[in-house]
């Protein structure tokens, strides 16, 4: 009971420091949602009216009609139409367009003589995901104009094509039917931004106390560094469970992310990050000299890991085998997996089980780190 006590005491008086600066506080739960909205809305993955030009250089009927292809697209947006190839050269170096369909001389009468027409589809590679997204697109759009130029060339002869046997793909999107890119960000959102908030946030509670000279007090009183790690996580974690509880409800009733898995299941997994990033700060702020210090400490174990090495944007199946096992450090990596199951699979404890042991024993570790890290620093 003593220790509870003691420990009670380190959160109030946290509390007390928070009040005293509504400034922090404003932060703590305002700059999440600020962060989600401007991430959810800047980030996206989804491509479409990619600027084009269009050169035709054959100006018959056959060449229009394949141009307008481009036109009626609701992934291309037809910005020009020119003349020659250095219009195409112009338009990629002032950013105008970031494809190009050239069109050249006699292509109506390849078409009409029976021989191979062809067409030259530039894409600028200087943003890669449009690039690659266009190429596919631009593809997809050549199949199926030279599939209109097959069926009305059977028709021209007399041929009935609907007796011949073929194969249609049905393709099914599970989990995003509509691909939107909120679906993905946002359970991803979620695990950066409170990386970010409680790395952070307790990267500095200890220097603070070194700084203002009260950590005199806290070694001579009885009570014991897991005691104070304990109360100096207990605040923060209650503000982050506040951070979690509008995040989910901004992405969920704001923003139309589908929420199909279970809510404690969540719940749990959210707490035991908290823990452990919250250890990872005070590890942070037990060795740190200054704030300044604890601070790009913070940035650097907080956003950086968050943001690259948790499978948020980039797989991480697809990055060096030594990068990915680097990732099994951050706790990151195994919400981040949780997060995007509950949310998008429905998944339960049948699935996440591994991913929740990973972040019961790395908040276990990291608090321990962190109390053996201040306890040598007081040695010292």
């Amino acid at each position: 009971m003593k220790g509870l006590g003691r420990m009670g005491a380190v959160v109030a008086k946290e509390f007390k420091h928070l009040g005293r600066d509504p400034r922090m506080l404003a932060a703590v739960i305002l700059l999440p949602i600020m962060q989600l909205l401007l991430f959810a809305y800047a980030l996206s993955f989804d491509v479409d009216q990619v600027p084009t030009v269009v050169i035709d250089m054959d100006k018959t009927q056959t060449s229009q009609q394949y141009a307008g292809r481009y036109e009626q697209s609701v992934f291309f947006n037809v910005v020009r139409h020119g003349e020659t190839m250095d219009d195409a050269d112009v338009s990629f170096q002032r950013g105008v367009a970031r494809v190009a369909v050239i069109i050249p001389a006699g292509f109506e009468h390849q078409i009409k003589s029976g021989a191979q027409a062809e067409v030259a589809v530039l894409v600028d590679g200087s943003e890669p995901n449009s690039a690659r997204v266009g190429q596919l697109y631009s593809v997809a759009l050549n199949q199926l104009f030279s599939a209109e130029l097959t069926r009305e060339w059977a028709e021209r002869q007399g041929l009935d094509l609907s007796a011949v046997s073929g194969m249609e793909p049905r393709v099914r999107t599970w989990y995003n039917p509509n691909r939107r890119s909120s679906d993905f960000l946002i359970p991803g959102l979620m695990v950066v931004i409170l990386a970010i908030v409680t790395i952070q946030q307790t990267a500095v509670t200890l220097v603070r106390e070194r700084t203002l000279g009260t950590q005199e007090q806290l070694e001579v009183s009885p009570m014991r560094q897991v005691e104070l790690m304990l109360g100096k996580i207990i605040p923060w974690a209650l503000l982050a469970f506040v951070d979690v509880v509008v995040i989910i409800a901004i992405g969920v009733f704001g923003m139309g992310v589908p929420l199909r898995g279970s809510i404690p299941m969540l719940a749990l997994g959210a707490t035991l990050f908290i823990l452990s990033s919250l250890g990872f700060g005070l590890a942070i702020s037990a060795v740190a000299p200054t704030e300044d210090t604890a601070n790009i400490g913070a940035l650097m174990l907080a956003f950086l890991p968050s943001f690259l090495l948790s499978g948020f944007v980039f797989p991480l199946g697809q990055m060096p085998e030594v990068v990915q096992w680097i990732s099994y450090v951050f706790p990151a990596r195994y919400m981040m997996s949780l997060s995007r199951g509950v949310f998008l699979k429905g998944a339960g404890f049948a699935e996440l089980w591994p991913e929740l042991a990973a972040l019961a024993v790395t908040s276990f570790i990291l608090i321990a780190i962190a109390t053996v890290l201040y306890a040598r620093k007081v040695r010292q």
